[in-house]
């Protein structure tokens, strides 16, 4: 298998909805995101996968140090092998990876965050830098794309922390603000025991019509001249906000499922903003 092969691999089993997105792409842009999006999931899979916290900073601390080669002209890694002839064209530096590294590492050293704003500093080194990787790569030409890019992925993590808020506290963490907890006054033991309650849909449709609002923000930061370029991000942009609709409509119950959509209605939610360049 080569490196190629490696990351299409990667990002076809993950199931995510990115890769709806990544399908509308050129050929060579396809590639990078593909790339990218692979990187991203050999990082994430450290924090998801290995459970002892002792051998998972070991190979964060390996994989800082495949990307200081990488960019030095020595990749060893199927994934750096395939990103790296791609990052000069799309501008993606080195630092962009070690952000995403340095907010795994977050998921190492704690699993509970006091307030939104610390949750904010978490979402921006593991969505955010994503979102600023993945909008050079679609075509930006315009720098105000960038704080586009960026609450567009506060907005997508915030969408992944509310669907998996049960996921999460079978691996020990709660990444709902402990300050937004106590204001609906939902323990963290209900959570972590999943037992349903008013107080918690309460505080579920909080964290929604939040995530609602600051998609609103995102797109209205999105300049014209950069719209087209940018129909992948407004893809993922309708299909998160759809599923946002979905598990509210389906009463929260979060706790002991994971909420999805079907990829045919990814596909379809994916192809309507291609074709009308619009996010329902």
């Amino acid at each position: 298998m080569n490196p190629e092969q490696y990351v299409q691999q990667k990002a076809a089993a993950s199931g995510s909805s990115f890769y709806y997105a990544f399908l509308f792409l050129p050929k060579e842009r396809r590639a990078a995101i593909t790339a990218f999006y692979a990187f991203c999931r050999e990082i994430d899979d450290v924090v998801d996968e290995v459970t002892d916290p002792g051998v998972a900073h070991s190979k964060l601390a390996w994989w800082q140090a495949e990307v200081d080669k990488s960019f030095a002209g020595t990749p060893s890694h199927p994934v750096m092998k395939a990103l790296m002839p791609l990052a000069a064209p799309y501008r993606i530096e080195a630092r962009h990876l070690l952000a995403v590294i340095e907010g795994c590492q977050m998921d190492l050293a704690q699993n509970r965050y006091l307030d939104f704003p610390g949750l904010t500093r978490y979402c921006h080194l593991v969505a955010g830098i994503v979102g600023e990787v993945a909008a050079r790569i679609f075509g930006q030409t315009d720098e105000a794309t960038t704080a586009y890019a960026h609450k567009l992925g506060l907005a997508f993590q915030l969408t992944n922390i509310i669907r998996d808020v049960g996921e999460d506290a079978m691996r020990g963490r709660i990444y709902l603000p402990v300050n937004e907890l106590q204001q609906f006054d939902v323990k963290a033991h209900e959570i972590l025991k999943r037992q349903y309650s008013e107080r918690f849909t309460a505080l579920m449709q909080f964290q929604t019509q939040r995530a609602l609002s600051i998609y609103d923000e995102a797109l209205a930061l999105l300049p014209d001249a950069d719209r087209r370029a940018q129909k992948p991000g407004l893809m993922m942009a309708s299909i998160y906000r759809t599923l946002l609709r979905e598990i509210a409509a389906d009463g929260y119950q979060v706790l002991h499922q994971r909420v999805s959509l079907t990829p045919l209605r990814k596909f379809w939610l994916a192809w309507k903003t291609q074709a009308f360049g619009r996010v329902v």
